[in-house]
């Protein structure tokens, strides 16, 4: 038997009308959770139905992405709203997924923020707090994707609050500040393009629980699920390396509704 088993996930269905961004047929394949945007910072109506089937058709557990609303930075500019926006915003974009996975034949696992909306909280923990609300209100079996790190025990305690299952997160292809927040994409090397390391990085936070920082430094972390993202054009060969080194590590690569 496996010693532990971990999910990993990638946001995908991010084109836009005549627009197509990443690789969703040959990156679906590859993952266990898939994480859809579902319009506001990218996607369309029709693009998220096409990304819904396929994950159907390769048994890949269907999740929502929901951003800020912002198409043209792509939800990764921070922006000034309120918590009753922000419910509204992510009760929206649940419901639009929700829809389309019924109509599919598919029930929604999880609800992954995106971008500067997934940052926001990060830095404001009353943010996870409203997106927990939401979810909650719509359907207590959904597993919410937060950032893994220090405050594990406050967020476990969230969602024990909401009746809602937590699953925290690892990246891959991003470096890690000392403090365990994402390095900034504004930094050079802050996305990781480099498949052999991000898999050893993987690798060492499966196995061991720690991940290397921008300074050197070792910091704790556990993780049920590893992010590859999408529009990154290192995307296909990241996960390939991945599979192949938690294989050789013993790690299952399941999604969280059969763990959790």
């Amino acid at each position: 038997m496996s010693a532990r088993q971990i999910d990993l996930n990638s946001d995908v269905g991010e084109s836009f009308g005549n627009y197509k961004l990443g690789l969703d047929e040959e990156l679906i394949p590859l993952i266990s959770s898939a994480n859809i945007a579902c319009g506001f910072h990218a996607g369309d109506p029709s693009v998220l139905r096409r990304t819904v089937v396929l994950a159907r058709d390769h048994g890949v557990a269907v999740g929502a992405h929901p951003g800020l609303p912002d198409l043209m930075g792509f939800g990764r500019r921070a922006m000034e709203v309120s918590q009753e926006e922000i419910r509204d915003y992510v009760t929206y974009q649940i419901g639009a997924i929700q829809a389309f996975a019924i109509a599919e034949g598919v029930r929604l696992q999880h609800v992954k923020p995106h971008g500067a909306l997934y940052n926001m909280a990060v830095r404001n923990p009353a943010i996870w707090e409203t997106v927990a609300a939401a979810m909650a209100e719509l359907d207590k079996d959904l597993v919410l994707f937060v950032l893994g790190g220090t405050d594990r025990d406050d967020l476990q305690a969230m969602g024990a609050r909401h009746g809602i299952r937590i699953a925290f997160e690892f990246f891959a292809d991003r470096a890690y500040n000392p403090d365990g927040s994402l390095v900034s994409r504004k930094t050079p090397g802050a996305v990781i393009k480099d498949h052999d390391l991000a898999a050893q990085r993987v690798r060492k936070m499966a196995t061991d629980g720690k991940v290397t920082c921008v300074d050197g430094t070792d910091i704790a972390l556990h993780a049920d699920t590893i992010c590859v993202h999408g529009d990154n054009p290192a995307a296909l060969q990241l996960v390939r390396k991945i599979r192949e080194t938690l294989a050789a590590a013993g790690v299952d690569i399941r999604a969280p509704q059969t763990f959790l």
